[in-house]
């Protein structure tokens, strides 16, 4: 019966250890694929990681690029408003234009009246050069072929020329008429203080009185005149001088002056 019973145990074993040999061998196996297929894994578990990677890298570069047109673009919008701002300027600009072209041929008609004016009530010094000048900016004016700028331009210039006259001394030949007589002298400009004229040979002297506008004859006074007509034409030093200057009245009455010639040389 023991035999019996030691028989049954040691087949039993034997079936046991035959079994669980056989069910190793199936877990080494799932064991191994598992293994290859974890290998299979990680190396796509690898792949992905470098595609991921490079992705991100890819995004920075982009990102970056992004970031450099937006402050680009930028820099472009802020061009071109200030572009428009400028052509808003502009368009202001030249709506002013319009109008000053507009006002500019009656305001330089005025101030040719003006100076037109004035010459006809100045002492009549180098009356045909201002004579001649006038014509030719009133003929400036009429002409539509010369801009508005230029017309101004002459207008002012002969305004200027206008002023300079009394800020200086000259002297020029012209020919006058004396007691009814014909007379080639020498005409001195003293600003718009006075006109005097003498002779040629230096004999006979006179002063323009603007009350009666004409001549009127002074004696006394040869010297300074002679030495101011030098003193014009850069014949002498610039000096003092003693000189008549009317009172006014139709009654000619002259008083002496003694003018400061190097203020208006």
């Amino acid at each position: 019966m023991l035999t019996k019973k030691l028989t049954f145990v040691f087949i039993y074993l034997v079936s046991t250890l035959f079994l669980s040999a056989s069910e190793m061998e199936s877990v080494l196996e799932v064991g191994r694929e598992n293994s290859s297929q974890s290998a299979v894994s990680q190396e796509k578990i690898d792949s992905t990681e470098k595609q991921t990677d490079k992705i991100v890298n890819e995004y920075k570069v982009v990102a970056k690029q992004v970031e450099g047109l937006k402050l680009y673009n930028e820099q472009k919008r802020i061009q071109i408003q200030a572009q428009l701002d400028l052509m808003d300027k502009l368009d202001e600009q030249l709506v002013q234009v319009v109008v000053m072209q507009r006002q500019i041929p009656p305001l330089a008609q005025r101030m040719l009246e003006g100076l037109e004016q004035f010459v006809a009530l100045d002492t009549p010094f180098y009356i045909d050069e201002r004579m001649e000048r006038l014509d030719i900016v009133r003929s400036s004016l009429s002409n539509p072929k010369i801009t508005a700028s230029e017309q101004v331009r002459q207008i002012l210039e002969a305004y200027n020329i206008e002023a300079e006259y009394g800020r200086k001394i000259s002297s020029y030949e012209d020919t006058i008429v004396i007691d009814g007589k014909e007379m080639v002298v020498n005409v001195l400009v003293v600003g718009r203080i006075g006109m005097f004229y003498q002779t040629k040979d230096e004999q006979q002297s006179g002063v323009w009185n603007n009350e009666t506008n004409d001549w009127e004859e002074v004696s006394g006074y040869r010297t300074a005149i002679r030495d101011g007509i030098r003193m014009a034409k850069k014949l002498a030093p610039t000096d003092m001088l003693l000189l008549p200057v009317s009172k006014g009245g139709a009654s000619v009455s002259y008083t002496h002056l003694t003018l400061p010639t190097s203020d208006l040389v």
